[in-house]
């Protein structure tokens, strides 16, 4: 329930603060003192789309704080879906920056305006006259219907196992077209693959193939520097080893006029030792080394066809085109499988559809079963309303679409459709055709009043829905509000005294004004002060002695 609401800011009002209880409420006052700007700002706190015209002074900021009593069952997956702290006492606040920036927040926490509004919506309903005419939306019957049955819990379930069906069927779908549609593909796949594993690619061949190819391509200088390199260390006349001969020679007979010079010996050998290694393994290495004529041709035939396959399939590396021969492979596995997935996924869409199928018979009987007193009870109250020959009916009919050869439904396979009629001899028909503006006011009311009594909401707003009533309708509206405050919150806007003598708590808007500003409060009245403002009401602000009796009267009747 709605605990209390702080507004600054915001349209005519400066700072207000107001706390509400639970039960019926009224609040009343003259046209244009306010009430629309209070329901203005608590539409602003729960997520309704801001107009930067609503701030009073622009240079401050606008913020509207309201603070909720909620139960931990119906809120819990909204906190937990949303990563929220859950607290029994909810703060929703909302503010609108002197630079048109709105910030919102749940218990402190920075969230969207989306996540507010989706809070907002499960917290508040506010209903106005022209709000009507979502009794002729087919969500909003089948909604009423199913909080009525208490369905909630059960189509949670089943919608869960209705996406997944849905996306088992998708899959299937996809599998059917694959196998139809790839026939040719699969030829050619076939054929790609084939050329790839005849190619028989090995592990970096590639690298190994291009260093062969290079080196017979360069055949003849190879061998000039290889019999240059031994040359020049061994078999020249001033070879490097005879030249390092010399060289020790000379330190040999140095060392007797200088000393140290004998630690170049040991240097001297140890180089020659390593040239002499040097000029050994490139003695091998000319041996070894393969110049072979035929070789080069297939060396070459061998690097000609791997380049050919990277063009083809469009690849800058030996890599990729081994990538490429994997994804061929696996591709052709699950065409030669593909029939056994389809095979499996059909099983597996069928024990879905069971399951989904004994979930939906479920919510239809459930449906059906609340529909006979549903009917009967919004009959009732349309009686008192003073529309005696008022017939509501609920038709509930099995949904077929025959594009998806299914009935399954988000919310299952029936499709609700509300009839009325408001007149003796003229058949129950689609309220969009047969019911008045009027009509479907006071049909809302009667369905929103039995729909109370499932607590379907915590705080049910009526915004001068009593428009064009008066008399005895007037005093049976009050009842009727009265009655749904036994279940949940109900706070009422109204201008008829039969109404707010109704009420558990009774708040007056009115405006203060100064010479330089008009600003519009509000406050919650007295037993006199009731008797008073009801006295108003009564007598067209006339307060004679009469208007008090009949104020009193009606206020201690209504309680």
């Amino acid at each position: 329930m709605l605990k209390h609401l702080a507004i600054g800011n915001y349209a005519l009002i400066d700072s207000l603060s107001i706390s509400f209880d639970d039960g019926f409420s009224a609040i009343t006052g003259e046209t244009g003192a306010g009430k629309s700007i209070l329901l203005g700002a608590l539409g602003f706190v729960l997520g309704d789309r801001s107009d930067s015209s609503i701030m009073l002074d622009e240079t401050k900021k606008c913020t509207v704080e309201a603070t909720f009593i909620i139960d931990n069952e119906r809120f819990k997956s909204f906190f937990e879906e949303n990563d929220l702290d859950f607290e029994d006492e909810l703060i929703l606040r909302r503010e609108l920056t002197p630079t048109k920036k709105t910030r919102a927040f749940i218990n402190d926490t920075p969230v969207t305006v989306q996540q507010l509004k989706e809070l907002g919506n499960q917290l508040v309903d506010i209903h106005s006259q022209h709000d009507s005419l979502l009794l002729t939306n087919s969500d909003f019957q089948l909604k009423i219907v199913d909080d009525a049955a208490e369905n909630n819990a059960l189509l949670a379930d089943y919608q869960g196992v209705y996406h997944k069906f849905v996306s088992l069927r998708n899959e299937l779908k996809n599998l059917r077209e694959m196998s139809q549609k790839n026939t040719a593909e699969n030829d050619y796949l076939a054929f790609q693959l084939d050329e790839l594993v005849k190619a028989d690619l090995k592990e970096g061949e590639y690298e190994e193939v291009s260093q062969k190819l290079e080196l017979l391509e360069n055949a003849e200088e190879v061998k000039t520097l290889l019999a240059q390199s031994l040359s020049i260390l061994n078999e020249s006349e001033y070879s490097i080893l005879d030249q390092l001969n010399n060289l020790k020679s000379a330190v040999d007979k140095l060392r007797r006029y200088i000393p140290q010079a004998e630690q170049y010996l040991d240097r001297i050998d140890s180089t020659k030792i390593e040239l002499k290694d040097i000029a050994q393994d490139l003695d091998n290495l000319q041996d070894s080394t393969q110049f072979d004529v035929d070789s080069l041709n297939e060396i070459q035939e061998r690097y000609d066809l791997i380049q050919r396959l990277m063009l083809k399939h469009h690849v800058q590396n030996y890599e990729e085109l081994l990538a490429i021969r994997e994804e061929l492979h696996q591709k052709m596995g699950a065409f030669e499988n593909i029939d056994e997935e389809i095979a499996k996924k059909e099983l597996q869409l069928k024990n879905c559809e069971k399951e989904l199928t004994k979930l939906a018979d479920s919510l239809s009987a459930k449906r059906k079963k609340v529909k006979v007193s549903f009917e009967k009870a919004v009959t009732e109250i349309l009686r008192q309303l003073k529309m005696p020959h008022a017939i509501f009916e609920i038709e509930i009919s099995e949904f077929s679409n025959s594009s998806e050869n299914t009935h399954f439904t988000i919310t299952g396979k029936d499709r609700v459709r509300f009839l009325f009629s408001a007149n003796k001899g003229i058949a129950p028909d689609d309220m969009s055709r047969v019911a008045s503006g009027g009509e479907l006011s006071r049909l809302m009311l009667a369905i929103k009043a039995v729909a109370s009594e499932n607590a379907y909401i915590p705080t049910l707003i009526f915004d001068e829905i009593d428009t064009g009533v008066s008399g005895e309708v007037a005093s049976k509206l009050g009842d009727i509000m009265q009655k749904m405050g036994e279940s949940l919150q109900i706070i009422s806007i109204t201008h008829l005294p039969q109404i707010a003598s109704k009420a558990k708590n009774h708040f007056f808007v009115y405006k203060d004004e100064d010479n330089e500003k008009t600003r519009s409060c509000i406050r919650q009245l007295s037993y006199d002060e009731r008797v008073t403002e009801i006295a108003k009401m009564l007598s067209n602000d006339k307060i004679t002695p009469e208007a008090i009796k009949a104020a009193e009267v009606i206020l201690n009747f209504g309680h």
